[in-house]
């Protein structure tokens, strides 16, 4: 089953129905991290295509299915409007940024700092499990990296509300321009090589990435998955590749990893559906 909310108040609607009806359902936004199984998902997929915009002085008011890019960052900029810049590229709806707290290496083009969106959300329309309607301030959500209160609460974003500061309007597309081509030297274009993004968790502090290049698994390839060559921790399909093909992936990684260099990695993409088909291949992949 198949729905497309196309306003907030579509996908409060729905969700309350699917809840109420007792229909397991998933809700659908970019299709940014996560993987769904080879035998898709049995139940009510949502697609969140709520994606109405406003810009009032330093406010931007957007549904929880504006894409971050370009929706929401063009919206901004063109209303000299700094904070949201450094997200550029990173392919996320409004509400899939704030379930994982949407981050990049910036300001460019010193690369200082990583910067988080929940430092420019002010506030954020929600329908919370019990199906009621609540405005939850920036607190609420317990940011922290790749961290939300929305991975251990059932509640779902409507809509939400960033809070900006005046800049130039020059100066931001300079940056927008810098940090799209420092992503894409160091990222596989998802044109040509599709991805879910970033497999694994930092750990203790230290890149997935760069563990994985330590046991030198760059290049690596399980049926038409492969661990991308420009950026390990990020594993693209070279062609017909499975979930059942990503999967092993994933778990041959994590043995590989962990002999190599004692760090077990975890996992921070979502697996939606029905993921029976691979558990003889998880077994092969992890001994």
């Amino acid at each position: 089953m198949y729905f497309e909310a196309t306003t907030p108040e579509a996908l409060a609607t729905a969700v309350r129905v699917a809840r109420e009806e007792d229909v397991d359902f998933f809700l659908l936004g970019s299709g940014a991290n996560i993987l769904i199984g080879d035998r898709g998902f049995s139940g009510l997929v949502i697609a969140n295509q709520a994606r109405s915009l406003t810009v009032k002085g330093t406010r931007v008011f957007a549904a929880s299915g504006a894409l971050i890019y370009p929706d929401v960052i063009d919206a901004a900029v063109g209303h000299s409007l700094s904070g949201l810049e450094h997200y550029v590229g990173i392919p996320s709806t409004v509400g899939g940024a704030l379930w994982q707290n949407l981050h990049f290496l910036s300001p460019a083009p010193e690369r200082e700092r990583t910067m988080f969106i929940g430092e420019v959300l002010e506030s954020a329309d929600i329908l919370t499990a019990d199906n009621e309607r609540r405005i939850v301030d920036v607190d609420y959500f317990e940011f922290g990296y790749d961290q939300s209160v929305l991975h251990q609460r059932d509640d779902i974003v409507l809509s939400a509300t960033f809070e900006l500061e005046p800049a130039n309007g020059e100066a931001l597309a300079r940056v927008m321009e810098e940090n799209l081509r420092w992503r894409g030297e160091r990222h596989p274009p998802l044109d040509t090589e599709p991805s879910a993004g970033s497999i694994f968790r930092k750990i203790d502090g230290i890149g997935a990435g760069r563990l994985i290049d330590e046991a030198g698994l760059k290049g690596f390839t399980w049926g038409g998955a492969q661990i991308s060559p420009r950026h390990a921790n990020i594993i693209v399909n070279r062609g017909g590749a499975t979930a059942a093909d990503v999967c092993a992936l994933i778990m041959h990684t994590q043995k590989t990893v962990e002999a190599a260099t004692g760090y077990w990695l975890t996992p921070e993409i979502s697996f939606v559906g029905d993921f029976a088909p691979v558990k003889r291949v998880r077994q092969s992949a992890t001994g």
